[in-house]
């Protein structure tokens, strides 16, 4: 990816304001309708970003888009190419920067923005974002960010897993494939380990999990499973408390049984009516001032103090709450 390459991203700008008649407000007859309905002036709707898994399709990110979409937010989606994610990593910092560059050039950066991350392949292209907003002349509005399925740390198992579900096809062919390009790819990990105990090779942490030294400081979700054969629940919990005990305002929803980012498939409407919520009390929160000093003690870059009391809290969502199928 040279830089005169442009990213194959897609924004979407619905209708405002929104349709009365929303059909993700009224299912399992919850009665949210007005509580979740982002509407504000027009050039102050909301902003979602949605960074994809590795191999993501954008059919299936699009699905997830759309409940924003259906509250009039505008939405941003994109999923780093596959090779940039796992052994052309040092194309990441450019696409951070142009993903920057075009929220700029779209003048989304005077709205509020949130940032909507899956698994491991998402938090690490947010990882060299937020990189490159620390670089910005203009840094954005950005009011919180919720992980799906994310962030964990690296491990073989869940690396070879993750290229078996991208190359797919049958298992006579996909598990030696596969087998192969975990070990190729570890093989890559292990000299940037190195690399970078050297204090040479790639300048950023290749590991999302470092995430939890980020700069910022605005309200995370955390939307997981105990379940999770990628990404287990006992990494998000630990990345969690550490970004808690950092000052950061952190929400953590374990969906039971679901599978790796299958929580909105498994819990519909549980899994709408947390991203709206989140949304809701990130934009309207009695607590704005301490999330606006704590934001812009990042944007300038100082060297963050964490005085805030740390504040974190758990919810677990039961098989029961699970969406029925007709």
């Amino acid at each position: 990816m040279s830089d005169q390459e442009d990213l194959d991203y897609y924004i979407m700008f619905p209708s405002f304001p929104p349709s009365p008649k929303d059909p993700t407000l009224t299912t399992g007859g919850q009665d949210q309708r007005e509580e979740f309905v982002f509407v504000y002036e027009e050039d102050k709707r909301p902003v979602v970003v949605l960074l994809g898994w590795a191999g993501c399709q954008d059919k299936y990110l699009a699905k997830y888009s759309a409940i924003y979409e259906e509250k009039s937010c505008i939405t941003l989606r994109y999923t780093a190419p596959v090779e940039c994610l796992f052994w052309r990593r040092d194309k990441m910092p450019y696409i951070g920067k142009r993903l920057i560059q075009v929220i700029t050039d779209k003048s989304l950066d005077k709205h509020p923005i949130f940032f909507h991350v899956f698994s491991n392949g998402g938090a690490f292209l947010y990882q060299h974002v937020s990189l490159a907003m620390q670089q910005a002349n203009t840094p954005l509005k950005v009011k919180g960010v919720i992980f799906d399925s994310a962030p964990g740390e690296r491990r073989l198992t869940a690396l070879f897993k993750a290229i078996s579900a991208i190359i797919g096809g049958h298992p006579v062919t996909n598990i030696p494939m596969s087998f192969f390009i975990t070990i190729v790819l570890s093989i890559f990990w292990f000299l940037e380990v190195v690399a970078h105990a050297l204090g040479r090779g790639y300048p950023v942490q290749t590991n999302p999990i470092a995430l939890a030294e980020e700069t910022y400081s605005w309200p995370q979700l955390f939307l997981y499973s105990n379940t999770d054969t990628l990404i287990p629940a006992s990494d998000v919990e630990k990345f969690a408390s550490r970004r808690a005990e950092r000052g950061v305002r952190v929400q953590l929803v374990l969906f039971t049984n679901s599978p790796h980012v299958k929580h909105y498939a498994t819990y519909r409407d549980a899994y709408v009516n947390t991203v709206c919520s989140f949304l809701h009390e990130c934009l309207t929160s009695s607590n704005s001032e301490c999330l606006e000093s704590s934001q812009n003690h990042g944007e300038e870059n100082y060297p963050r103090s964490y005085t805030t009391v740390p504040s974190l809290t758990k919810r677990v969502v039961l098989p029961h709450e699970a969406t029925k199928l007709n």
